[in-house]
């Protein structure tokens, strides 16, 4: 029997260390999934090799490493560390971080001030570090999972050097398992289906992994290996990464609308599901259906506006879940049809064109004359009504006066646009013709 000064302690600060910090890298090689930007050869490896750190942005996903980049970058270089949140700080911890960083400055020694979710911080406290980060008082590491050119000032990210973290992939996530493996020599009980669905409820999130695995490995050891369904019953799914108001909001939507203009409903199923499982309002995307029905599809399936103020309806009538079916629906209506952007083009060109032309009045023969000076005047003489001409087309012009005929609506060669093609080339052909007899 052990003494007791032997057991070890309920206190022991390496066991009770969470799991993902005792894996903590401790150089930048042991940094999984970022090689393009760690490696001797990338942009952050020549830095550290040179020993000439420069302010920077990390920009990537929750999980893929930016704090302990920062911190690495502090301990190769051998300047100070210092660090702040910005969702807890405030001006006056600035100020104590600035103070204390200048007094280094004064006997040698620099600070590299780590700033985690830099984009909380509002215009004018962004605004505060560039003195300080001008003058070399602070090395400024900031982190974030937004995108900097919305969430930045222009003049703090003039002064860094933006360095985009990718979501960890399989093989990145696969060895952080693997390292916990070996560091609690212990294996974890899933069998291979199981194992590859954890790195999959992962989603890219290396610390939410190893949380997952560490309440794994507080299982019994003579658990028997669990299968997938059971490994749902032990551990949480992390959350989908998606926010209504930032950048994977515009991520997805853009996802959404390029496939359904590149024809693949699928794809576009895929997105309209991580749209709503992240929780966007059913009702913005249907907005935005109707809306790439007139801007795309236009007058190539004239139907498909209809499907998509449907698929609206249909979702305010039911709601969710039943509603979401229309909006699928509409979104395969969508992806499957012809597309055309003809309408669009033709209708920027025509303002274009109003804007140098917007005085030039009408041609006298289709002005209306409801009074008898307005007759005298030659408001409608020589009006053609069309269907009472022998094609049902006079082929008189419409354009201002002093403005030559234009063309702005070019018809596609495919869906119901083939067919409007066909009567603009033959309107066009009998224009000509009257043209031609004219001279």
């Amino acid at each position: 029997m052990k003494h007791e000064d032997q057991l070890p302690s309920l206190f022991d600060e390496e066991t009770h260390r969470p799991l993902a910090e005792r894996l903590r890298p401790r150089s930048l090689q042991e940094v999984v999934g970022q090689e393009h930007l760690l490696a001797t050869d990338a942009p952050v490896g020549r830095m550290v090799e040179q020993r000439r750190l420069v302010s920077a942005i990390l920009w990537g996903p929750p999980g893929s490493g930016k704090t302990t980049i920062a911190r690495l970058l502090a301990e190769r270089t051998d300047v100070a560390f210092e660090t702040l949140s910005a969702t807890f700080s405030g001006v006056a911890d600035l100020r104590k971080v600035f103070e204390t960083a200048r007094r280094r400055r004064e006997v040698g020694q620099g600070t590299l001030l780590f700033v985690d979710e830099i984009h909380r911080f509002n215009r004018a406290q962004q605004d505060g570090f560039l003195p300080y980060v001008e003058d070399g008082t602070v090395v400024l590491v900031g982190a974030t999972t937004e995108n900097p050119s919305f969430e930045l000032n222009g003049a703090l990210l003039s002064r860094c050097r933006v360095f985009v973290l990718k979501r960890l992939d399989t093989t990145a996530l696969n060895s952080l398992i693997e390292r916990a493996e070996r560091l609690t020599d212990r294996a974890l009980p899933l069998d291979d289906d199981a194992r590859q669905s954890l790195v999959a409820m992962a989603d890219g999130d290396g610390r939410f992994l190893l949380n997952m695995v560490e309440q794994l490995q507080a299982l019994s050891a003579d658990t028997t290996p669990l299968d997938t369904a059971a490994l749902t019953e032990q551990v949480q799914r992390r959350a989908p990464l998606y926010d209504k108001t930032h950048e994977s909001h515009y991520n997805l939507i853009s996802a959404l609308h390029k496939s359904m203009r590149g024809f693949d409903p699928d794809a576009a199923l895929n997105w309209l599901a991580r749209m709503l499982d992240g929780g966007e309002d059913p009702l913005y995307i249907a907005r935005r259906l109707v809306r790439f029905a007139n801007e795309d599809i236009g007058t190539a399936e004239p139907q498909a506006v209809h499907q998509a103020l449907a698929a609206w309806d249909v979702y305010e009538r039911l709601g969710s879940p039943e509603g979401e079916l229309a909006i699928a629906q509409a979104v395969v209506h969508l992806s499957t049809a012809p597309k055309s952007i003809a309408v669009y083009r033709a209708f920027g060109a025509a303002r274009q064109r109003a804007h140098q032309t917007g005085s030039l009045m009408p041609p006298m023969h289709i002005l209306n004359a409801p009074t008898r000076l307005m007759k005298d005047l030659g408001y409608g003489e020589d009006y053609q009504y069309d269907p009472d001409t022998p094609d049902g087309f006079s082929g008189a012009n419409y354009f201002p006066d002093g403005m030559e005929r234009e063309t702005y609506y070019r018809p596609a060669a495919s869906g119901h646009e083939e067919n409007i093609r066909r009567r603009l080339d033959r309107w066009a052909a009998l224009r000509n013709q009257d043209r031609n007899t004219e001279t």
